[in-house]
C-alpha cells in the first residue's frame, strides 16, 4: 500500500492533534519572538520621538525675563495653559489640593485662575469635564458626579460650591439670589463715593467696532438731554443688576474694592464697575473699552509700579476673586457656613506693588506680600 501523500497544509487538516500541537510550537514561538522584538523598536523609536519633540518645545520656550514681575506673569499665563492641558485626572487632583469644605451636601474648591467652568470653542478642558473624577477621589469609584451650584468667569478665582445631588444643588441655587457673597477687586481709578449701590440694568448688545463682537453693558433708565433727565424706554432684554460696593484701600490712582452681588447678572460686577463707575477692574481687556477688544490701557504711573510696559500689559490676570460666601445652614446642618478662600499670588503681589493696604482679617496675606516684595 502506497504511503498517504502530505500537501504543505496536510498537518493542520488531516494529521492528529498531537502533530497540530507540536507544528504549533514550532511554528508560534519564534513567531512571537521577533513580534515582540519589533514592538520594543517601535516603543524605543516612539520614547525618542517624543523626547525629541519635547527638546525641541523647550527650545522654543519663551525667554524667562529678568523683570520679576513679568516673569510672574509668564508663571500666571504658563500655568494657566497648563491647567487645560492636562490630563483631567491631573486636574481633578490639583482641585482637590484647593478644597476649602467638605461634607455630606457640598464640597467647596478653591477655583484657579484661567480654568473654565463649562466647555465652548477652544476650550481643551473645564471643571465640568472633570466633576465625576473629583467625585470618585472623594468618595470612592462607585461615587455619583458632583453637581455645579453656580458659575464663575475663566479669570475670576475664588470659592465655587458643588454639590453631591442635584436636589441640593437647586437648592443652593435658589439662595444665590439672595445670597452674600464678597469679592474682592483691584480698580484703575477710585471710585466716586467711596462706598454705595450700583442699581442700573444690564443688557447684552453687539458693540461695533474693527472686530465685531458682543458684550453686556448698561441700559440706564434715565439719561442726560441737554441738561435735563429724560426717561429711556427699557428694552425688554435688560436685566435687573444691583452691586454694593465699598473702597477698602486706595491711592491716587487705583484701588482695593469690595463688592457684593445682590443679583447675579452676567459679568455684573465687570460692567458696573467699568461703565457705571469709571473704574475698570484691573486686567479686564474686556471691559476697559466698550469699543474695542484690546489689552487694557493704564495709566504710566500703575504701569510705573507694576514694573510693566504698555506693550506688556495684554499678559496681566484679571483682578477679581471671590473671596467670601456666607450659606445659611443646609440640610441637617444647624450653623451657616462662613467659606473664605485667600488671595491668590499674583492678587496679593499687585496689592503690594501697587501700595494697597489689606484689612485688618487679611492681615496674613498682607504680611505674605511683604514677604513677595523683598524677593
Amino acid at each position: 500500500m502506497a504511503a498517504p501523500r502530505w500537501s504543505a497544509s496536510g498537518p493542520w487538516i488531516r494529521g492528529n492533534g498531537q502533530g497540530c500541537g507540536s507544528l504549533f510550537t514550532l511554528v508560534s514561538k519564534p513567531f512571537c519572538a521577533a513580534a515582540a522584538a519589533s514592538t520594543a523598536i517601535n516603543a524605543q523609536r516612539l520614547a525618542e520621538k517624543l523626547r525629541a519633540q519635547k527638546r525641541e518645545q523647550d527650545t522654543k520656550k519663551e525667554p524667562v525675563s529678568t523683570n520679576a514681575v513679568q516673569r510672574r506673569v509668564q508663571e500666571i499665563v504658563r500655568f494657566t495653559r497648563q491647567l487645560q492641558r492636562v490630563h483631567p485626572n491631573v486636574l481633578a487632583k490639583a482641585l482637590t489640593r484647593g478644597i476649602l469644605h467638605q461634607d455630606k451636601n457640598l464640597v467647596v474648591i478653591n477655583k484657579p485662575y484661567g480654568l473654565p467652568v463649562h466647555g465652548g470653542p477652544g476650550v481643551q478642558l473645564c471643571i465640568t469635564d472633570v466633576l465625576p473624577i473629583l467625585a470618585k477621589m472623594l468618595h470612592g469609584h462607585k461615587a455619583e458626579p458632583l453637581h455645579l451650584c453656580h458659575r464663575l468667569d475663566k479669570e475670576t478665582t475664588g470659592v465655587m460650591v458643588l454639590a453631591w445631588d442635584k436636589d441640593m444643588a437647586h437648592q443652593v441655587q435658589e439662595l444665590f439670589r439672595t445670597r452674600q457673597v464678597v469679592k474682592k477687586a483691584i480698580t484703575v481709578h477710585v471710585p466716586m463715593p467711596s462706598a454705595g449701590v450700583v442699581d442700573i440694568p444690564i443688557v447684552e448688545k453687539e458693540a461695533q467696532g474693527q472686530q465685531q463682537h458682543h458684550k453686556m453693558t448698561l441700559s440706564p433708565s434715565y439719561r442726560m438731554d441737554d441738561g435735563k433727565m429724560v426717561k429711556v424706554r427699557r428694552s425688554r432684554n435688560a436685566q435687573v443688576a444691583v452691586t454694593q460696593y465699598q473702597v477698602l484701600s486706595s491711592t491716587l490712582s487705583s484701588a482695593l474694592v469690595e463688592l457684593q452681588p445682590i443679583t447675579g447678572i452676567k459679568h455684573q460686577l465687570r460692567v458696573h464697575l467699568s461703565f457705571g463707575l469709571d473704574c475698570p477692574i484691573l486686567g479686564d481687556h474686556k471691559y476697559s473699552d466698550w469699543n474695542r477688544l484690546a489689552p487694557q490701557k493704564l495709566s504710566v504711573g500703575t504701569l510705573k509700579k507694576l514694573g510693566l510696559e504698555q506693550s506688556k500689559a495684554r499678559y496681566i490676570p484679571l483682578h477679581l476673586h471671590a473671596r467670601q460666601l456666607i450659606l445659611p445652614a443646609l440640610g441637617s446642618g444647624k450653623e451657616e457656613l462662613n467659606l473664605v478662600c485667600k488671595l491668590p499670588r499674583f492678587f496679593v503681589h499687585s496689592l503690594h506693588r501697587l501700595r494697597l493696604e489689606m484689612p485688618n482679617e487679611d492681615q496674613n496675606e498682607n504680611n505674605e506680600a511683604k514677604c513677595l516684595g523683598a524677593q
